[in-house]
């Protein structure tokens, strides 16, 4: 796990030294350049958000679905079969959301999941490579709230009185940028906060991370994502109100393929989470890499355009 962390530095590293490149460059530029587009070719790259946001006057619908682990070493090969690769493990969170741009640089959008989580974000498109200013990244942000409804979300009923104590913060920094047709790559901070932390007072209210994302344009219509982030204080040898002891992974690993029809983007990834929203699996993920615990899962939007034509 090491050489992923060095490689995240490595990568961040070389990302940030393209800053440096550019603005070396003093060749006079007689008119602006014009602004990329399509650093990445969806809202997420895989289950972190990107720096895309929805254009003005559209509202997009999202669905993602994530099955269960494809080989669970602690079952024998007969379950683990019947399981089929984890799409019959009785585990599927389904994560649905719908995304509305009233302008051209910022998003408004809700979301629901199967186990009675709630989501409510602003995405802002904060600035874009190239254009005027001859940027050499773009540059967007995410503030969301999550409320968890279920009636034991906390630990104890004078805690589940107080509605607060269900919410849940996650503010996250993406700095893109488009190295070639085929080649887009994403950095991304992340800052969580819980107003109770889970499990007892012992544990941090804020959680750090920093994550990366790539792309690799196959063609046209398909390519290649990968996802990375590590977290820096996690939850670890947690004790839970029934006496269990629990720790999380503070790694997250996915690897997906993108389809473009035209009308809908489709997203087929593995990843060591079963979890539905950034939150949980960026803070209580128990899929550990070093065990193999990888599941299936997908990803589909389609976007309608509400405004007047012009």
């Amino acid at each position: 796990m090491k050489k992923i962390i060095s490689l995240l530095v490595f990568g961040s590293a070389f990302f940030l030294s393209s800053f440096g490149q550019d603005s070396l460059d003093n060749t006079p530029v007689s008119k602006p350049k014009k602004k990329v587009k399509s650093t990445f070719n969806s809202s997420h790259i895989i289950n972190m958000h990107s720096v895309e946001i929805v254009p003005k006057g559209n509202l997009q619908f999202m669905i993602a679905h994530h099955f269960g682990v494809i080989w669970n070493k602690e079952q024998d090969a007969g379950q683990n079969l019947a399981q089929v690769f984890g799409f019959n493990s009785g585990i599927a969170h389904t994560y649905l959301s719908f995304d509305y741009s009233p302008t051209n640089f910022a998003n408004v959008g809700v979301a629901l999941t199967g186990n009675s989580m709630f989501e409510g974000f602003v995405k802002f498109k904060i600035l874009k490579q190239a254009g005027k200013q001859n940027s050499p990244v773009s540059i967007g942000w995410i503030s969301l709230a999550n409320v968890d409804a279920q009636s034991s979300s906390v630990d104890t009923i004078e805690q589940n009185k107080l509605g607060w104590n269900k919410f849940t913060y996650m503010h996250q920094l993406f700095i893109a940028r488009k190295f070639s047709k085929t080649f887009s790559l994403q950095i991304m901070p992340t800052y969580i906060h819980y107003n109770i932390v889970p499990y007892g007072m012992e544990n941090s209210n804020d959680i750090f991370s920093l994550g990366m994302g790539a792309k690799y344009q196959l063609s046209t219509n398909k390519a290649l994502t990968i996802e990375y982030s590590h977290q820096f204080n996690m939850y670890e040898n947690v004790i839970t109100k029934t006496g269990n002891i629990v720790n999380y992974e503070p790694d997250l690993l996915a690897l997906g393929f993108e389809f473009n029809t035209g009308g809908h983007v489709f997203q087929f990834f593995v990843g060591n989470t079963t979890a539905a929203t950034n939150i949980e699996q960026l803070t209580r993920n128990t899929n550990f890499i070093k065990d193999g615990k990888f599941a299936l899962g997908f990803r589909m939007n389609r976007s309608f355009f509400l405004g007047a034509k012009e």
